[in-house]
């Protein structure tokens, strides 16, 4: 019984310092790309939005969505987005994160014909690999909100991906104790995925590049 408290002792310490280093790795090597103002960000752009429920499980509007669709209709309007590629998870035919953020670019102004979807955007990994390999597109804007930001950031550079993204004032969509904590551990996960298992996306393909 002391051998199994021991290793359980030291197993948590283990995963407590993975994830501590994996941290300030991940918001350290990437603070510099999330930028303070959209007069920074390039003109022109492709602007990866990344994906996540429109509604919260009671209903409600998600805040982490709107948040994205207002940042993404703004770079468009001040010139900043030539294309959007929306990236996310639809597993069934009642869940489509893609087509929910083209439905309110659209209803934003922002023209379907510079809108593409990408329907196997499962996880940040695989929405930004897929960017890159699929879409062929390795200098973009990426869109969520700044916690996230790093992550994706973050998996960029290790692919040679030249992303910046965009600091957002809405900081009360996204203090929430349990959604700090959880991106504390997919930080830990994407370094993991990255240097140790070389983990790919679920899902590439052939080659489909967005018309300029």
């Amino acid at each position: 019984m002391r051998r199994a408290w021991k290793w359980l002792g030291w197993s948590i310490l283990s995963i407590s310092i993975l994830v501590v280093i994996s941290n300030i790795w991940v918001i350290a090597s990437t603070s510099d790309k999330i930028l303070k103002s959209l007069n920074d960000l390039p003109d022109n752009s492709v602007v990866l939005v990344l994906g996540t429920s429109n509604k919260l499980v009671d209903g409600s509007p998600n805040p982490f969505f709107l948040e994205r669709m207002r940042v993404a209709s703004e770079l468009y309007e001040n010139g900043k987005a030539s294309r959007f590629l929306l990236s996310g998870d639809n597993r069934t035919k009642y869940y489509n994160e893609p087509f929910e953020m083209r439905k309110a670019l659209v209803q934003a102004g922002v023209p379907d014909s510079i809108v593409t979807l990408d329907f196997a955007g499962l996880r940040t990994l695989d929405s930004i690999v897929r960017c890159k390999e699929i879409f062929g597109q390795s200098k973009i804007i990426i869109v969520t909100q700044p916690f996230h930001c790093y992550r994706a950031l973050f998996i960029s550079t290790f692919y040679d991906i030249d992303a910046v993204g965009l600091w957002t004032n809405n900081r009360s969509a996204y203090s929430s104790p349990r959604v700090n904590v959880r991106e504390w551990f997919a930080r830990a996960i994407a370094v993991i995925d990255l240097y140790v298992l070389r983990t790919s996306p679920k899902h590439l393909g052939e080659p489909q590049p967005l018309a300029k």
